[in-house]
């Protein structure tokens, strides 16, 4: 079940969604909302609804003309040659992901720890 309407995400657009956009749309909503559950399936709704909508209009991209990549993190181009280069650090242009602050948002940022297997056998031995 999605967080999110397709409504929800037009809101987020500077442009107007075709119809067949809108039914790829919601499928794009069920996927992340898979995605959302699979990382921390207890956040709050609002956080959910935000993240949803943030993930699907950065893989259908939101209309606007910067010619920037959404979710791009270091950009160039050139002129008469013409040339142009993108890095994605989370994910490919159109896929869907969770960003770090996305990540933050659902209460499951980076956090510092360790496990080892080999502890609950030493433990055992003595």
């Amino acid at each position: 079940m999605a967080y999110a309407s397709v409504k929800d995400v037009q809101k987020r657009m500077t442009r107007q969604m075709s119809e067949d956009e809108q039914v790829v749309c919601s499928t794009l909503l069920d996927d992340a909302a898979i995605l959302i559950d699979s990382y921390h399936s207890t956040a709050s709704d609002a956080a959910k609804n935000t993240v949803s909508c943030r993930m699907v209009v950065r893989a259908l991209g939101d209309g606007s003309e910067s010619g920037f990549p959404i979710g791009a993190t270091q950009g160039s181009m050139s002129g008469l040659g013409y040339s142009q280069s993108w890095m994605l650090t989370n994910g490919a242009n159109g896929e869907l992901y969770l960003s770090k602050i996305e990540k933050s948002m659902l209460g499951v940022a980076n956090r510092i720890g360790s496990y080892s297997p080999v502890q609950e056998l030493a433990e055992a031995s003595t």
